[in-house]
């Protein structure tokens, strides 16, 4: 219900609204452009369809590969360690 209220009042006052999540469900249905912080810093941001279908930095590339996968069976979810080679930031 909250995330209905701010869309509506986004659209109807056309306000601004910072949004801090990892729900990258939200993401896409309330906001245009996103940023992806790392250790406090962007490290990427664009349009929203855009950074999600075709993320450039390792960091949203790993954020991404932990969404588990509607009916891939596995033993643990997968961790931002499983993806992330330190090296590559």
């Amino acid at each position: 219900q909250i995330i209905e209220l701010l869309k509506d009042l986004k659209k109807r006052l056309g306000m601004s609204i910072l949004l801090i999540t990892h729900n990258f469900a939200i993401i896409q249905g309330i906001a245009e452009e996103v940023a992806v912080m790392y250790r406090g810093k962007i490290v990427e941001q664009g349009p929203t369809e855009k950074v999600l279908r075709n993320p450039q930095h390792p960091y949203t590339q790993a954020l991404i590969a932990c969404i588990p996968k509607l009916g891939a069976r596995q033993d643990r979810l997968k961790t931002i360690d499983d993806f992330l080679n330190p090296s590559k930031i």
